[in-house]
C-alpha cells in the first residue's frame, strides 16, 4: 500500500489572548504513513476517529517553562486531548484489530503507539451501542467529571437546592440531570437564550441567561443554595457564596472566567467562614480510582435508555479543529464539541 497523508494539527505559537486558528494552531499535511508496513515494535497502529474540544485546552497553550497541573503543548508538535481510536494493527497482547480505545490522543489521523503508551488506554466495550462520539462527552471525561464530583462531594439530600453554572455544557448538563434524579431543586445558568431552552429541557426548575439577568437577584429569589457546581468562578462564585445556606457544599471543577477576561477577585470571602462552607476543588483523574468503575457500569446504559440526555456540536475534520477549540473557549458551541477525524 502506498503511503497516505497523516494530517496533524500542530501547536505553532503561543497565543496572545484567544488562540487564532492558522497561527496558534496550524493544520499540517506534510507527514505520510504506510498503514500496512509502518513498524509497530510491539505496539499498535491506531486510526483516530473522534477527538474532544474542551475549554481547558487553552491552559496547555503556554510556555513550557510555566508550571501547571496539566502538561503544556510542545511547539511544532500535535496538540492532544481525549479521543476514541480504532486499532488497525496490533503486536500487543492487550489489543486486537478492531478494538476501540479511549484516552489522550494527538490531533492527527493515525498514530503508532509504543507498548508503554498503549497500556494507558481503555478498551471500550460499548455494549450499550451508543455513538463513539459520546465517549468523549457524556460517557467520557466531561461525564466522568460530573459523575465523580457529584458522587464524591455533593452530599445531596432530597429537597435541597443546587445552582449549576455553565448548565448547557457537557459537564453542567449532566449535573443538572443527576441532581433532578436525586430530587433536588435545580437553578442553572447559561450564556444564550438557546442554551437556556436546552437546560430547561433537561429539567432545570429555574434556568436563566446570566448575560441578560442578574445572578444575584435570581439566587436571592430562588435560594438559598445548598450545593454549588462551579465551572466559571469570578462573579458567579461570589454570588453563590452570598446566597449559600450554612454548610453548603461548593464543588469547583472549572474557572473559565480566568481564561476569558480579567480575573475577578471574590470580595465576600469571609462568608466562607461565617457560613461554614465546604469548598472542594478537584481534577477528575484524581477520583478515577474511587468512581470510574461505577461510571462505566452505569452511564452508557443510562445514555442508551435516554435517562441522561446530551447534545453535540460536531466539527468535520482536523482542518477545522482550531476553530472548534476557539468556539468552546468563547462559548459559541451548541453542545459538547466533538471533532470527527475519520470513519470506521
Amino acid at each position: 500500500m502506498a503511503p497516505i497523508i497523516n494530517g496533524r494539527l500542530l501547536f505553532n505559537q503561543l497565543p496572545n489572548g484567544l488562540p487564532v486558528p492558522g497561527k496558534t494552531t496550524v493544520y499540517d499535511a506534510s507527514e505520510t504513513i504506510d498503514l500496512e508496513t509502518a513498524p509497530l515494535n510491539g505496539g499498535i497502529l491506531v486510526k483516530i476517529l473522534v477527538l474532544s474540544a474542551d475549554i481547558y485546552i487553552i491552559s496547555r497553550m503556554r510556555d513550557s517553562s510555566v508550571e501547571g497541573r496539566s502538561s503544556p503543548f510542545l511547539l511544532n508538535q500535535p496538540i492532544d486531548n481525549y479521543g476514541v481510536g480504532l486499532v488497525l494493527r496490533s503486536e500487543h497482547s492487550s489489543f486486537k484489530q478492531g478494538d476501540h480505545i479511549y484516552g489522550m490522543l494527538p490531533f492527527q489521523q493515525y498514530i503508532v503507539m509504543p507498548p508503554a503508551t498503549a497500556e494507558r488506554f481503555t478498551v471500550l466495550s460499548n455494549d450499550a451501542g451508543i455513538p463513539w462520539s459520546a465517549y468523549v462527552g457524556v460517557c467520557g471525561m466531561p461525564g466522568q467529571t460530573a459523575h465523580h464530583g457529584w458522587r464524591e462531594f455533593s452530599k445531596a439530600k432530597v429537597g435541597e437546592t443546587v445552582f449549576v453554572t455553565s448548565g448547557a455544557g457537557p459537564v453542567g448538563a449532566t449535573v443538572i440531570q443527576m441532581a433532578k434524579a436525586e430530587g433536588l431543586k435545580v437553578i442553572a445558568s447559561a450564556g444564550s437564550d438557546e442554551k437556556v431552552a436546552f437546560i430547561k429541557s433537561l429539567g432545570a426548575d429555574v434556568a436563566f441567561n446570566y448575560k441578560t439577568e442578574d445572578t444575584r437577584e435570581i439566587l436571592a429569589r430562588e435560594g438559598p443554595i445548598d450545593v454549588y457546581w462551579d465551572g466559571v468562578g469570578g462573579e458567579a462564585l461570589e454570588a453563590a457564596i452570598d446566597a449559600a445556606s450554612v454548610g453548603a457544599r461548593f464543588i469547583e471543577c472549572g474557572m473559565i472566567s480566568v481564561f476569558t477576561g480579567e480575573p475577578y477577585h471574590v470580595k465576600i470571602s469571609f462568608n466562607i467562614v461565617t457560613k461554614e462552607l465546604k469548598i472542594s476543588g478537584f481534577i477528575v483523574t484524581s477520583l478515577h480510582q474511587a468512581h470510574l468503575s461505577h461510571f462505566y457500569e452505569t452511564f452508557p446504559k443510562l445514555v442508551k435508555e435516554g435517562k441522561i440526555k446530551y447534545k453535540e456540536d460536531v466539527t468535520q475534520g482536523l482542518e477545522r479543529a482550531g476553530h472548534a477549540i476557539v468556539d468552546v473557549i468563547t462559548g459559541r458551541n451548541k453542545g459538547k464539541s466533538v471533532i470527527l477525524v475519520g470513519e470506521e
